[in-house]
């Protein structure tokens, strides 16, 4: 059985239809071990709030997404201080935000990809000369 670490990128795209919620969706008809840092949630739950205060989903849909949410097939396997010395040492190495980086050590730690609808994460780490088979684009996702 192969395994991914989901992002909150793609977590929000079950949750709201927008570009590779299909995509995503196909991640939850696998079967496939889905793991992610804790830091998935209120990640994901900001990425819906901002959502809401934008208009682009109503504060129901945004309560009922957050109650979904919470139901995801998502193994936690590693708390988010057990990652944290390591998601800071990719972090300075990528130059990339510490958050996004809990994803890439739950990666290197679990030996599983990232998926991530988050272009900009996508191409640092596809940039590194180590790192670079540790992600996957959700758009690469079938």
């Amino acid at each position: 059985m192969s395994g991914y670490v989901i992002d909150a990128s793609v977590a929000v795209k079950w949750l709201v239809t927008e570009a590779f919620s299909e995509q995503a969706a196909h991640l939850l008809d696998a079967e496939l071990t889905r793991i992610a840092p804790e830091l998935l949630y209120p990640e994901a739950a900001n990425a819906l709030w901002a959502m809401s205060r934008r208009g682009d989903i109503g504060k129901d849909d945004f309560a009922e997404a957050v109650d979904v949410l919470k139901t995801a097939p998502i193994v936690v396997p590693a708390s988010m201080r057990q990652l944290a010395a390591s998601a800071g040492r990719l972090a300075l190495d990528l130059d990339h935000p510490v958050y996004d980086c809990f994803y890439l050590a739950l990666a290197v730690q679990e030996q599983y990809p990232v998926v991530t609808a988050d272009q900009r994460f996508h191409d640092t780490v596809r940039a590194h000369p180590y790192l670079a088979d540790r992600i996957v684009h959700l758009r690469e996702w079938a």
